[in-house]
């Protein structure tokens, strides 16, 4: 049995997402998140008849996340940060962002604390999702079939492109969310571009996004938040049979982000 100190903190976190933390998400925060997204993707959707490289589409994602992060009421800390890099841009240095994933949550995060435009790499069954599969195909975002991989060469080779050019890529290894909170194996070819483009791979993690909001839930459990940022692995001279090599040492260093002890 735990120390009966612990016991106490256990049963009052338990208490504080009890039957008025559901009301309080599914009578408050739902439904704003929901109003946000429908009106912003409509916008962003407006917005895609005149900017085909998505950067107007980029800045109302972030008002999107803003707004959402402001209603979830879940303060979050940002480790780290000096490891972020200059951002994009045609004398930035190629970078690729691994981020945990754990939360539906975990994309409103990236979108207002990384500072500057970067772009998504995403699941094509994404796609299907009214106002968010929409903006999502319309804002430079990167799909990825995995059922029918050469379907998706020509988004890869234009990644690529971009990434070259200084575009930041963000890419979730794990594929999708956790559904145990665990981090999950990665996929084989997650840094499939980043060692093409010689980019340095950026490790982050997202810190208790999978209690604030799981899979198959739409209650919300309001509570403070870390992003870890890690110091970037280099692929310079690496090559594709470094994959395993390069996947490994940032699953190694994802690790020792999420299991640190939390920032005073």
């Amino acid at each position: 049995m735990p120390p009966w100190s612990e016991r106490g903190t256990a049963a009052q976190a338990k208490q504080s997402h009890g039957w008025p933390s559901r009301l309080r998400s599914y009578f408050f925060i739902d439904p704003l998140v929901w109003a946000y997204t429908i009106i912003l993707g409509t916008l962003s959707l407006v917005a895609s008849l005149f900017d085909r490289n998505g950067r107007i589409q980029h800045k109302f994602a972030r008002a999107w996340s803003w707004l959402t992060m402001k209603t979830i009421l879940s303060p979050l800390t940002v480790v780290g940060a000096e490891y972020l890099g200059e951002g994009d841009g045609a004398n930035a240095k190629p970078r690729v962002y691994a981020v945990t994933h754990a939360s539906a949550l975990d994309i409103p995060i990236l979108y207002v604390y990384l500072p500057f435009q970067f772009r998504i790499i995403f699941k094509s069954e994404l796609l299907a999702y009214p106002f968010v599969g929409w903006h999502l195909k319309r804002s430079g975002q990167v799909c990825i079939n995995q059922q029918n991989p050469m379907a998706s060469i020509g988004a890869v080779k234009s990644a690529l492109r971009s990434l070259r050019a200084g575009m930041p890529l963000v890419i979730f290894p794990e594929g999708g969310r956790t559904r145990d909170g665990k981090l999950q194996a990665f996929l084989p070819g997650a840094f499939f571009l980043a060692i093409k483009a010689q980019a340095d791979i950026v490790p982050i993690a997202l810190v208790d996004t999978f209690d604030l909001l799981p899979m198959n839930t739409y209650h919300v459990k309001c509570q403070p938040l870390e992003m870890r940022v890690g110091e970037p692995v280099s692929t310079v001279g690496l090559t594709l049979r470094d994959t395993e090599v390069v996947s490994a040492k940032v699953k190694a260093a994802i690790e020792v982000l999420r299991t640190a002890s939390r920032s005073m």
